[in-house]
């Protein structure tokens, strides 16, 4: 089974059958992209699950205990995780009858997974990455807000590219409230008045996310469960939502009926693949053993309360949304394993402190292949920023990590990484919330010895450069925990597991 944002696991333990469990890895900064063998085989096998050989345990231990459960991946940072030098996803083959891909507790198609499987490269924003697999069930989960031309214009691109057969495969939580054409106009519109008042905008994806949001919030948003049911009283909450935003823009053109007439075709497209998502997640995970992943788009620091406020996105898309956007009990998260790239991206404006404006970043740029995949935006780069990572680890509680892309920094003669902040002279043990003091903070770098070779053969810890050994356990030492695994090029022989 597969979705956005967390897996799930059922196992028979002692002759009974026990409650799926889930796993979840969480990425840390934004603009995304992952290649890894997530989970382990007894619980789930997320999105990279390529096959490696095994490694000795590290000296640092998991960082809780007690039994497997939902293993969740999250971004560190700002979104854009790549875990190998072309900043793609790699599938697993894992998964057989009974899997379960939840694509989809949070977000929208503002963020977006560049997947590579047999040499085919696929783009997803609204898909659940696991719709490749002919095996597994997709499900997009309640916290989603859906543009539906979006997602049939996303599937469409990616038929040419070989997908076949996804609508048998998908599932839509009746839940899900939408996207419209006008949420979309509106997130525009609102940029522009940013640049206007205040000279400077948030750079949203301008896919109406924020105000879809804000609809949901005002309670006046419409969801699946409502375009499928009585479509006369849809349609006259429909006029009432569109010109509530048209008197809070003048300008705001809406072809009302044009807009209606499209939604009444989508609904009858997408009614063989809506299901109470509550209950369809439930028996998911009491039912006979499976293996169940959730995939979560956006990282820690987009998240609207802990990420780098305002530049965040319009939901939470830490380890607490995975329950809230998927409907899944807290007791069924396991092992949460976070996603962070050797050095630091990020995506649009915003407050970056270990932003390399010079030679280093242009080369990490360059040669990380760093743009976004939903915006063709340039991604600003920077070294590894240890105070976010630690940051991210206080709301996440990571059990283990993913350092990917390594060998973008096999070049460098030496390699700096942040190691803690200064404000006004003092050093400070927290992240800021507040962005002009974020602004404000000198980072202090440690200079660590760069490995100046090839590291993309590497399929062993032994393979690796003494230097680049050295970094690694730098990182883990700082954060306080192990890391997993470590990326080194794009394929999926690429991934390194450590334990």
């Amino acid at each position: 089974m597969v979705g956005r944002s967390c897996g799930v696991a059922t196992q028979r333990q002692g002759g009974g059958q026990r409650p799926t469990k889930l796993a979840l890895t969480l990425s840390l900064s934004p603009g995304h992209s992952t290649a890894l063998p997530w989970l382990p085989p007894r619980s789930l096998q997320l999105l990279s699950g390529h096959s490696m050989p095994a490694q000795p345990t590290p000296h640092l231990p998991s960082a809780c205990g007690g039994p497997t459960r939902v293993t969740l991946v999250e971004e560190r940072a700002w979104r854009s995780h790549g875990s190998n030098a072309g900043g793609h996803t790699c599938l697993p083959r894992t998964a057989g009858a009974g899997s379960l891909t939840p694509g989809g507790e949070r977000g929208g198609n503002n963020a977006g997974h560049t997947v590579v499987v047999d040499g085919k490269e696929y783009d997803f924003h609204l898909l659940p990455s696991g719709i490749i697999n002919t095996k597994a069930v997709s499900f997009i989960g309640n916290g989603v807000v859906i543009h539906l031309p979006g997602l049939f214009e996303e599937a469409e691109k990616n038929e040419k590219k070989g997908l076949k057969d996804w609508e048998k495969r998908l599932i839509i939580s009746d839940r899900a409230h939408l996207v419209f054409d006008f949420h979309q106009a509106v997130d525009g519109l609102q940029e522009v008045q940013r640049q206007a008042q205040e000279g400077k905008n948030i750079g949203t994806t301008k896919k109406g996310i924020g105000p879809t949001y804000s609809s949901k919030a005002a309670r006046t948003g419409l969801r699946i469960c409502d375009l499928l049911s009585d479509f006369d009283e849809f349609s006259s909450r429909f006029k009432n939502l569109a010109h509530q935003h048209q008197s809070m823009f003048p300008t705001l053109e809406i072809d009302i009926e044009g807009q209606l007439k499209r939604l009444k075709g989508f609904a009858e497209r997408i009614r063989p693949m809506v299901r109470d998502g509550v209950y369809f997640m439930y028996e998911a995970l009491h039912s006979p053993p499976k293996k169940i992943l959730v995939e979560g788009a956006n990282a820690a620091l987009l998240d609207i309360d802990f990420g780098t406020y305002p530049f965040v996105t319009s939901s939470n898309c830490t380890v607490g949304g995975v329950c809230t956007g998927l409907g899944i009990p807290p007791q069924n998260i396991g092992d949460v394993y976070g996603v962070v790239k050797a050095y630091t991206t990020r995506v649009g404006i915003g407050a970056f402190p270990t932003e390399q404006i010079n030679e280093i970043g242009d080369l990490l740029q360059t040669r990380g292949h760093e743009w976004g995949v939903t915006t063709g935006r340039k991604r600003r780069c920077g070294w590894l920023d240890l105070m976010i990572l630690r940051y991210a680890h206080m709301v996440n509680g990571f059990t283990a990590l993913a350092l990917t892309k390594l060998d973008i920094l096999d070049i460098l003669g030496e390699v700096k990484v942040g190691v803690s902040y200064k404000l006004n002279g003092k050093r400070i043990p927290y992240f800021p919330a507040n962005q002009e003091m974020l602004q404000k903070v000198e980072v202090e770098y440690e200079t660590l010895p760069g490995w100046k070779a090839d590291t993309t053969g590497a399929r062993r810890w032994e393979d690796l450069p003494p230097q680049a050994q050295n970094y690694i356990r730098f990182v883990e030492n700082h954060v306080g925990v192990a890391v997993k695994w470590v990326g080194v090029g794009k394929s999926r022989e690429s991934m390194i597991q450590l334990f």
